[in-house]
């Protein structure tokens, strides 16, 4: 008897590097200017033919989902929306999404299951990975989905509808951590004020050689939600002075719209003893150690 065909992919914690609000839409909407790579720290999907479209939650922030239906769901709305726009209307496919990453925690967990689910179904359908329905699916789903389609590091523009490929980022571990407080996106938007800013790309010749001298490019640029979040959830400015104490931390720094932040390190190893020791000392926190993946 055959085995039923089943398709995995990855969906990695998406980092804000910097990330500048650079004005205000008249639809409302941001314009933002940001560096974005993504950490070997990632939920699951995996995709297999069924009788109909099903999906089944698990890991360890499985029950933050519970109450959500499935068809609310940004992984079964990836997969309706792609099958709509190459003939299967009635995708029948049962998928498992393994929710490791913290829910409205400002790394794109939902935006980067969306896209594991394309990329998985298109392999399951054999569609090719530049099939054309997949960036325009991507963009309906949501603002973060198209860059979080590549899984590489890129600079995400406008309202997420430009994605421009990053210079090589040097290696460079990295630690997250997330105090137990989910973040509405929207909220941290409505109570931020103040002027805006500029567009800071590393530029082309700024290729950083190392993890300590890509660390003092980021230092002159900032993520501008910082402040916002911080009123919303003051535990951040906690987490950010924990990692900016750690030995070897380069770089502390809140990512998105919180409240996950992350700390890079030019060791594997300093990271290790950072998040081991951070672990110990805030048992209620989320923090895990990784690396950027290139």
């Amino acid at each position: 008897m055959t085995a039923p065909v089943v398709v995995t992919e990855d969906a990695p914690a998406k980092l804000n590097l910097y990330l500048h609000v650079l004005g205000r839409r008249p639809d409302g909407y941001h314009e933002l200017d940001s560096l974005v790579a993504f950490a070997d720290v990632a939920d699951t999907v995996s995709v297999r033919p069924a009788e109909g479209l099903s999906l089944t939650i698990d890991g360890p922030f499985a029950p933050a989902l519970a109450g959500e239906p499935a068809s609310d769901n940004l992984v079964t709305r990836a997969a309706r929306l792609l099958g709509e726009s190459v003939g299967r209307p009635d995708p029948a496919v049962a998928i498992t999404l393994t929710k490791r990453l913290p829910v409205a925690s400002g790394i794109g967990g939902g935006s980067a299951d969306a896209a594991a689910t394309l990329r998985a179904l298109a392999r399951l359908w054999e569609l090719g990975a530049d099939h054309p329905s997949l960036l325009p699916v991507a963009a309906r789903l949501g603002a973060d989905v198209p860059v979080c389609l590549s899984g590489k590091p890129a600079y995400f523009g406008g309202v997420g509808d430009i994605v421009d490929p990053a210079p090589p980022l040097p290696p460079c571990a990295v630690v997250l951590v997330n105090p137990g407080i989910p973040l509405s996106t929207p909220a941290v938007f409505r109570v931020r004020s103040g002027p805006f800013s500029a567009a800071a790309r590393l530029g082309e010749d700024a290729t950083p050689r190392d993890a300590a001298a890509f660390a003092g490019l980021l230092s002159s640029r900032h993520n501008d939600l910082t402040a916002p979040a911080l009123s919303l959830a003051p535990e951040i400015g906690d987490v950010l002075e924990a990692l900016a104490s750690t030995e070897g931390c380069l770089l502390a720094r809140l990512s998105g719209s919180g409240a996950t932040c992350f700390a890079l390190y030019a060791d594997p190893a300093l990271a290790g003893a950072a998040a081991e020791k951070l672990a110990s000392a805030h048992l209620g926190w989320w923090v895990v150690p990784g690396r950027l993946l290139a």
